[in-house]
């Protein structure tokens, strides 16, 4: 289930609570005013208080684009807590013309997703390619990078995203998840 950007909006917001699934230096860059950052991959770690401020509070989940939060909810919705999406994440909320917040920047900068995901994919290609020159094997590398490209692009779903993700420097800060605790407390 999803709400419009508009809808959304339009809630009281004493009564609603927005988790945004992105990374840290996503949600430092822009945000829906009022919401918390919890990381896809930490869900699991708060599912108590998550349970605990979905008794209180109807909660919407937020990424990029729809994807990530997509995940989350089915997550959310697998350890029996409601949650519902906003259409288009951020991109659909500021295409909308709605207002974002800004965060202070993590302690470390880091790339958005997709632009981590481009890189990776792209220094990939271009080693298979030059690799090739010497050794025509490696071109195979390149073809793999293609595929997994085509097949992404295919089934909205990113493989290269998700071990990116759990390299240390896409992992959340401590604080990230103390202030979630302390949101979903609240």
């Amino acid at each position: 289930m999803t709400i419009s950007p508009a809808d959304l909006h339009a809630r009281e917001a004493s009564k609603t609570l927005v988790l945004d699934v992105r990374a840290p230096g996503e949600f430092a860059a822009g945000h829906l005013p009022g919401a918390v950052n919890l990381p896809l991959d930490s869900i699991a770690a708060l599912l108590p208080e998550l349970a605990d401020a979905a008794g209180r509070r109807e909660l919407f989940v937020v990424c990029a684009t729809g994807r990530r939060s997509a995940d989350a909810r089915e997550r959310l919705s697998d350890a029996g807590i409601a949650a519902t999406g906003v259409e288009g994440g951020t991109q659909g909320w500021t295409a909308a013309g709605l207002p974002v917040e800004q965060g202070p920047a993590p302690a470390r900068a880091i790339w958005a997703m997709d632009r981590q995901v481009r890189f990776a994919a792209g220094s990939l290609v271009l080693a298979g390619l030059a690799l090739g020159r010497r050794a025509p094997r490696a071109r195979l590398l390149s073809a793999g990078v293609a595929t997994g490209l085509v097949y992404s692009g295919l089934s909205n779903t990113c493989g290269m995203a998700a071990l990116l993700g759990k390299l240390p420097f896409n992992r959340p800060e401590p604080a990230v998840l103390d202030t979630a605790r302390a949101a979903l407390r609240a």
